[in-house]
């Protein structure tokens, strides 16, 4: 089952349980991102509905083991109203939902709405300070294991992407940039090394990474990471260069 099928068959079951009340369903998320191969990772969901009730998320309940079998994230659920409001709560997130999703059922919700930059440009600086505290937490937690720092390089791929994605955007690069074409912006903008951008990148289509492997990638990830906080540190003297 692909992605598209899959999402299909998950907006079958939210019409459902919400009937006339769902008012579309989209992927988000790296499927909806170009990538020149294969995409590993859950396929992640927004459902916007005219009201959410328990009895809604009851229905959901009963079918998540389902969803999970077809590859698919647990949806995001909400009503459409509150994603409109919440622009400026989430800038990163619902921005990049805003520019990067395909409509599965209803109409595109999103005509009319954009990120406030501003609002981009400081959270940007909040997602990088917080992966890198993530990074570190998440290391002393692994106790130096090969599998557990393999798990946590794995679990912050999409995270990790979703940020460069965001700092490509508010930095100038075209959207709908494919990963290779995002590394070399980043590069470019904020000095940072190309190559190892392009690797992390591609974990997120990969979903894998070998125990060995993580130990060694670990160090300059997070190097690459403090350098980049070190390149949005300049915004308060120059502002971010385009």
């Amino acid at each position: 089952m692909t992605a598209l099928q899959a999402a299909a068959s998950l907006a079958d079951d939210l019409a459902a349980i919400f009937g006339a009340r769902l008012k579309a369903v989209l992927v988000y998320g790296t499927h909806a991102h170009p990538h020149p191969r294969e995409v590993k990772a859950p396929v992640q969901t927004l459902a916007l509905v005219e009201r959410l009730e328990y009895a809604d998320l009851s229905a959901g309940a009963d079918r998540s083991e389902t969803w999970q079998a077809r590859g698919l994230d647990m949806p995001l659920l909400m009503p459409a109203n509150e994603f409109a409001r919440s622009l400026d709560a989430f800038p990163l997130e619902y921005g990049d939902i805003i520019a990067h999703h395909i409509v599965i059922a209803g109409a595109d919700p999103f005509a009319g709405l954009a990120v406030a930059e501003e609002d981009m440009r400081r959270a940007c600086e909040v997602k990088v300070r917080s992966h890198a505290i993530h990074l570190r937490e998440g290391f002393l937690l692994a106790g130096q294991r090969p599998q557990d720092v393999a798990d946590l390089i794995l679990a912050s791929a999409t995270p990790f992407a979703s940020l460069i994605q965001t700092f490509a955007q508010v930095t100038g690069a075209p959207r709908q940039s494919p990963p290779e074409a995002l590394a070399a912006h980043v590069s470019q903008v904020a000095g940072l090394d190309r190559d190892l951008i392009a690797r992390l990148l591609r974990l997120e289509e990969d979903h894998a990474l070998e125990p060995s492997d993580a130990v060694h990638l670990y160090p300059p990830y997070l190097d690459l990471v403090e350098d980049l906080i070190a390149a949005i540190d300049a915004w308060h003297l120059e502002g971010p260069r385009a």
